[in-house]
């Protein structure tokens, strides 16, 4: 399984995660399932996304970015608000940019895996960005990946993802373009609430590490507040 196939299939499993968690009753039995029963079957269940997430921020990926669908919707979303950003300085956006999912999935597929390890790698990075896994959760999310019909590198890289700390420096320097830094830095808005100082310093310190105008950090939380209203 490619890391784009690992992606599409969380934010699937996200989508349906949402649907089903929509009653304070549903909410608490999720958020208190951290157990290995949580974990049976192929795909990544809601008590690892939880883990993962968090749950207030679960809902928030959960919703109408879930439904877009994977890489080329969080890809193209990205790309759209940076070329818009562009244009109101009076810049002229790249004609050739990809700014609808159905664009972005018509990328050559080494594109959209190179594309998919980044944003995996910003989400994952965000999500531990305010310490709310703990070791014996750590240890749940590594048996639910590990369940994943990955490839050896593929398992090999997920696992140095999630053991690994959050590090907005190490994240900033997988993304090579402005197109690519606006992606990374949006994906790390919608995967946090920034409600905490750990995760409003771990954005700050990333928006620094990419380079960000301050225009354009603005704008990209702005994209992320419409996506999730």
């Amino acid at each position: 399984m490619s890391l784009q196939n690992v992606l599409q299939q969380l934010m699937q499993s996200a989508q349906a995660y949402t649907k089903s968690a929509t009653t304070p009753k549903n909410e608490e039995a999720s958020s208190n399932s951290f157990s290995v029963k949580s974990f049976a079957g192929g795909a990544l269940s809601g008590g690892a996304l939880a883990l993962l997430l968090g749950n207030k921020k679960f809902r928030k990926v959960g919703g109408k970015v879930a439904m877009y669908g994977g890489v080329a919707a969080i890809g193209a979303l990205a790309y759209r608000a940076y070329g818009d950003w562009k244009q109101k300085g009076g810049q002229p956006a790249a004609a050739s940019t990809p700014t609808t999912p159905s664009q972005f999935a018509q990328l050559p597929a080494p594109v959209l895996e190179h594309q998919s390890r980044l944003v995996l790698a910003a989400m994952i990075s965000a999500a531990k960005a305010d310490g709310h896994i703990n070791q014996e959760e750590q240890a749940l999310l590594d048996a639910e990946f590990s369940k994943l019909p990955a490839g050896a590198a593929e398992q090999q890289w997920i696992t140095a993802q999630l053991e690994g700390p959050a590090d907005p420096s190490a994240i900033a320097k997988l993304a090579t373009t402005p197109e690519e830094k606006a992606e990374v830095y949006l994906v790390s808005v919608l995967i946090t609430e920034a409600d905490s100082f750990m995760e409003k310093a771990y954005l700050d310190e990333l928006s620094k590490q990419l380079q960000l105008e301050p225009g354009l950090k603005e704008h990209l939380e702005q994209t992320a507040l419409q996506v999730t209203a």
